[in-house]
């Protein structure tokens, strides 16, 4: 176990070989710096959403009105290295991950700790170490007779960092006692090693912020920005950052998140997995906003697509770059099966491209090629289409709210494939590997709170099943949740069981899966 340090500060992790180069009195004070100054101000936003009145339908903001009606604003936008981001990549910060992502051809890569990443203390810190090796372009890797390193012969893409949510703890970082939020650990950390480094190569400390559901929380983030580069003595606005709008009530308050963060904000990206997720989240009490199988909700549907369109009309409004979806295929050995999967990708970037996204997300670098030559069809020479302001663009709130407008069903396989996405995905984090490949797709954390929170729904409405003449119930889901647990041991399946119990089957749908799988997964590091 790690000695503790700085006064009140306590390191509970177990000690790696390098966690000394990252775990330095300068960068642990930074977080504590950043503890002490906005934990009090998260917590109580955190309140604020519980308190949220799980009736209410969410609007846009009359007192807010004054930002949206005002149109002399612009963001910051794009810092250097930024300006042409039409593919990025995402994915977990281990170290093979690092080295092919920065190798992949991809404009940007984003570096994950949070829904790709199982926040193990040794994932964390060792994906610092990643980062900071991969800023200092001495990554290397040797694995199975390979020699892993960056590319001489091409561009390298530029690091956007996605910290955890402001509702994740790391809770082997304490102060008085208190465990720290994951958030600040990662940003702290990261900033404190790379952010002059990342300047004197003509680029800059870049991040990705998830989960935001509203513009307050947009504000603590740039008072934490603020403060840490005055810690450091950088210029402000060196930092920028791209915010995920992936809660349905951050959709409704995207021009006041940017507001927010002009000075540091960069653009907006369409989440569009945990955007799911967070609809069934804010609606699911009501029988009318019932979704069907996550196979039928596409980015074309009518509440989706209104999204998308009011994210590329607002952003490029305020000069803000708009990014779109993650493409989650993983390419397999059949040509036939890839290039059915490889088209359904190309005419999902080639609408983006069309609708004016600046750029998109792939999960795979297998990908990178048919989404960066989808966008540059559309793009050519030019890094961005900012100049496309999408005036032909009218959103409304009953737009943004039409879920009952698609056309799909819940099925018994939809039901089934929820049960195994939610099982294994849940299983392979508690080892610790937060994007895992299940049946031909990356699913991460995000694509595991679908499955969960759509078996909640469907039991919480009693949801007709498709073709037959039953309705989905719990006695249904936990039949084949015993038959899927049958794959595990009997220790895990103990586990498994718990946990899909009180995060799917409970009379009131928790928050976040992660949030109580992680301290399970506390208790299982310890015992090993």
């Amino acid at each position: 176990m790690c000695a503790p340090t700085r006064n009140d500060m306590q390191l509970l992790g177990s000690v790696g070989e390098r966690d000394h180069e990252m775990l330095t009195d300068g960068a642990l004070g930074m977080v504590r710096m950043l503890h002490h100054k906005f934990d009090d101000t998260r917590r109580a936003l955190l309140a604020a959403r519980a308190s949220r009145d799980p009736g209410t339908v969410p609007d846009f903001l009359v007192e807010t009105a004054s930002i949206r009606e005002d149109e002399t604003w612009r963001v910051a936008g794009a810092g250097p290295g930024l300006e042409d981001r039409r593919v990025e990549i995402t994915g977990p910060v281990d170290r093979k991950m690092t080295i092919n992502a920065m190798n992949s051809g991809a404009c940007c890569w984003l570096a994950d700790f949070e829904d790709a990443t199982s926040p193990t203390w040794r994932n964390i810190i060792d994906g610092q170490v990643n980062l900071h090796d991969a800023v200092s372009r001495v990554i290397s890797l040797e694995q199975a007779g390979r020699t892993y390193r960056l590319a001489e012969d091409r561009r390298l893409a530029t690091i956007i960092v996605r910290p955890r949510g402001l509702h994740l703890d790391e809770r082997n970082v304490r102060i008085k006692g208190m465990p720290v939020a994951g958030a600040l650990v990662d940003f702290g950390i990261f900033l404190h090693h790379n952010a002059k480094r990342l300047v004197a190569q003509g680029l800059g400390p870049y991040f990705y912020l998830p989960k935001l559901e509203s513009h307050l929380e947009a504000r603590w983030w740039d008072e934490v920005f603020t403060s840490a580069e005055r810690w450091l003595g950088l210029d402000h606005g060196t930092i920028r950052a791209t915010v995920l709008i992936e809660t349905l009530p951050a959709a409704f308050e995207m021009e006041e998140i940017l507001y927010e963060l002009r000075d540091h904000a960069a653009g907006l990206n369409a989440g569009r997995w945990d955007y799911i997720f967070s609809t069934i989240k804010t609606l699911g009490d009501n029988p009318s906003y019932v979704l069907p199988d996550r196979s039928a909700i596409t980015m074309t549907v009518p509440h989706m697509r209104a999204y998308t369109e009011l994210l590329v009309r607002t952003c490029h409004k305020r000069g803000a770059h708009a990014i779109g979806g993650m493409a989650a295929l993983i390419p397999s050995r059949d040509p036939a099966e890839n290039e059915r999967a490889f088209a359904a990708v190309r005419a999902d970037k080639d609408r983006e491209a069309a609708d004016g996204f600046d750029g998109s997300w792939v999960a795979h670098p297998g990908l990178v090629a048919t989404c960066d030559d989808a966008f540059s069809t559309v793009l050519g020479e030019r890094p961005n289409q900012l100049d496309r302001l999408r005036d032909d663009v009218d959103v409304t709130a009953e737009d943004l709210l039409a879920i009952g407008k698609i056309s799909g069903a819940v099925t018994e396989q939809g039901i089934r494939t929820n049960v195994t996405v939610m099982l294994g995905y849940t299983s392979a984090w508690l080892d610790g590997r937060g994007a895992v490949g299940i049946n031909g797709l990356m699913e991460d954390a995000a694509t595991a709170e679908i499955s969960r929170s759509q078996l909640w729904q469907w039991i919480r409405h009693a949801v007709p099943i498709a073709d037959t003449t039953s309705v989905v119930t719990r006695e249904l889901v936990e039949s084949l949740l015993q038959t899927e647990l049958e794959q595990y041991d009997a220790p895990r399946a103990r586990v498994l069981y718990d946990l899909f119990v009180r995060t799917t089957l409970a009379d009131e749908l928790p928050d976040f899966l992660t949030s109580i799988a992680y301290r399970e997964q506390l208790l299982e590091e310890a015992v090993r």
